[in-house]
């Protein structure tokens, strides 16, 4: 038996929703560990177009069990229409192939609307948040004030847990100038979804460890990437939540020895959304050119994706933080028409040179990057799925950024469809 985790080794966005839909063909349960639906993955199966966010994407699978576990914040809103918007498109949703952990914390309204009110009074200092509700749901989760899916089983209990949560809210909401959220009507809301919520309620833990006990393979599915870690990125400019693998098991329950192989999706390039850092952001034609090839805008914001030349030191650091083993490099295409390409192998800090991205934040927006130029390959890569038919110039950048990040490749992703990957090594059978 190998369980899989797979974590983004950027910013995010690497193109994660294709290679774990392709990953849970092989596997027969696919578990989300952090985050919440402000992140999202968009997977292109047969010419039709899923865009999950809370939902695992093992979901538009047949005979394939989905969880969401412990260390996901969620909207049973949001999480109730995305159910509703797949099961349009003929894919069966049911408490048998989807599994959602009882101590899951809660995303409320209150919650967005406290990310809302922070951002717009953040100005130059905001973070650049999705407005979801996702940090204040976690700040709740830590402060042991939230309401969890088992709340919704007793009224009582959902009446004591909400007035706690509440006069936490209400008084910084006064102190901010703006008007108490009122508990009835919520209450209310809540109890009427929740026989829809509470049909998929169980205890992760002790499914996951039956899951092990038969021999499942288990693919954990994280969200965001390692340079949005809460701890390890380019904080305070991060997520809520730990991206790096680790949190696959304090998101689910099982124990650190139910990881085998760490897959660190990676894009060819580089993007960011919101603020912060990016020392190889490209703010011109080609930046221009690769966001428009590589068609960068969020799948749950539509927001334009900051892009620039592939940062080999920052993904170095991802791989050494996260424990990654392997690489599933994504969108190699994007990179087919253009003459030059630069990938960043160290920085300049106040004349100093660095191969590593410091922790503090006035470093790293200082930070120059250092690069190597590759010649470009002009043609086209699109749906090759042997690695001896890339162009030449292709495999000599391919081969440079495995040796620089000193870690093997394990898939080469050519387009945005699910077979158009070049397949190295198997991290199922590795």
């Amino acid at each position: 038996m190998k369980n899989v985790v797979v974590v983004g080794s950027q910013w995010g966005d690497e193109g994660k929703g294709k290679i774990v839909d392709w990953l849970s063909s092989e596997a027969d349960v696919i578990a989300r560990f952090q985050g919440g639906h402000n992140a999202g993955h968009t997977l292109v199966i047969d010419g039709i177009v899923y865009k999950l966010r809370l939902l695992p994407s093992g979901i538009v699978r047949k005979n394939k069990i989905s969880i969401i576990g412990n260390g996901v914040v969620v909207d049973p809103w949001a999480l109730l229409d995305e159910i509703d918007e797949i099961k349009s498109k003929g894919i069966e949703v049911n408490s048998k192939n989807l599994i959602l952990s009882e101590a899951a914390t809660l995303i409320l309204p209150f919650h967005k609307e406290m990310d809302e009110i922070r951002e717009d009074s953040a100005g130059k200092s905001k973070i650049g948040t999705t407005r979801r509700g996702i940090g204040p749901a976690y700040e709740d989760k830590i402060g042991r004030r939230s309401i969890r899916v088992m709340d919704l089983s007793s009224e009582n209990n959902l009446d004591r847990r909400l007035d706690s949560v509440l006069q936490h809210h209400n008084s910084i909401r006064k102190g901010l100038g703006k008007p108490e959220f009122k508990k009835d009507q919520l209450k209310i809301d809540l109890l009427k979804i929740a026989p829809k919520i509470l049909q998929f309620s169980q205890p992760v833990w002790k499914r996951i460890d039956q899951f092990k006990s038969q021999n499942k393979k288990i693919l954990f599915e994280g969200a965001q990437g390692v340079l949005l870690d809460v701890d390890h990125g380019t904080y305070p400019f991060v997520t809520s939540s730990n991206t790096v693998a680790s949190s696959a098991a304090t998101g689910t329950g099982c124990g650190i020895n139910s990881i085998n192989y760490v897959l660190g999706i990676t894009k060819a390039y580089t993007t960011r959304v919101g603020e912060g850092p990016f020392p190889t952001e490209l703010n011109d034609e080609i930046g221009d050119i690769i966001g428009a090839r590589g068609k960068e805008f969020g799948t749950v914001t539509s927001r334009k994706r900051r892009c620039g030349w592939f940062d080999g030191v920052l993904v170095r650091q991802t791989i050494k933080i996260s424990g990654i083993d392997g690489i599933a490099l994504t969108k190699l295409d994007v990179l087919d028409e253009l003459d030059e390409i630069k990938m960043c192998i160290a920085y300049e800090i106040n004349g100093k040179k660095y191969d590593y991205l410091p922790a503090s934040v006035d470093d790293q927006l200082k930070a120059q990057p250092i690069y190597k130029s590759f010649k470009g390959w002009n043609s086209s890569t699109v749906g090759i799925k042997n690695f001896d038919e890339l162009p030449e110039n292709a495999k000599i950048y391919i081969k440079d950024l495995e040796k620089f990040t000193e870690t093997k490749i394990s898939s080469i992703s050519t387009s945005p469809e699910r077979n158009d990957t070049i397949l190295i090594q198997d991290p199922f059978k590795v």
